[in-house]
């Protein structure tokens, strides 16, 4: 069985893409246990998840035509945080070094980043922005906090404030907590 149609098989997709009405008894038991806030939890994320994607290739291509949109994530973590260890990166994405790695050979070869010698460990390279990455960066930057900002304008401060925590929360990782 092609991997496509296993995937389709656990997640109840038809050939056709829509879902079908019966559910291994695995998913089933599974679903069962779930409180209704859970199930209304994952709803709300795969829809979310969907349009950020989408969201991120946009981005990227703003930034530069040929950028992956993972890139985008990658460049505003640079930007926040300044110079990376490819292994730091990589860690806090929750991807493998090879993975991070071949991102950054291409941020590299677009002249986004530029790798510099780590002066704490000279087996070692931090990975910053250039100056035109951080350029373009900050102008799609701009554009997108703009968007929040119109799509967030009726919201009570407080809100908005809560919905960030909970999401920092939430993308906190395990090992992280308490």
């Amino acid at each position: 069985m092609s991997t496509s149609r296993i995937r389709k098989a656990r997640t109840g997709m038809t050939e056709d893409g829509s879902h079908s009405e019966t559910v291994t008894s695995r998913s089933a038991a599974t679903a069962g246990r779930l409180h209704p806030e859970l199930l209304d939890l994952e709803r709300e994320l795969s829809v979310f998840l969907r349009r950020a994607r989408a969201a991120s290739g946009g981005l990227a291509r703003e930034v530069h035509p040929e950028l992956e949109p993972a890139a985008y994530g990658l460049m505003m973590r640079l930007d926040d945080a300044g110079a990376q260890r490819a292994t730091d990166l990589a860690a806090f994405f929750g991807v493998g070094k090879a993975t991070m790695s071949r991102q950054l050979r291409a941020l590299e070869g677009l002249g986004l980043v530029v790798r510099a010698p780590d002066p704490d460990d000279g087996r070692a390279s931090l990975v910053e922005l250039t100056a035109e990455g951080r350029a373009r960066f900050t102008v799609v930057r701009q554009a997108r906090r703009e968007t929040f900002v119109a799509r967030l304008a009726g919201w009570d401060r407080a809100d908005v404030a809560e919905l960030a925590r909970l999401l920092h929360r939430f993308n906190t990782p395990l090992d992280a907590e308490g």
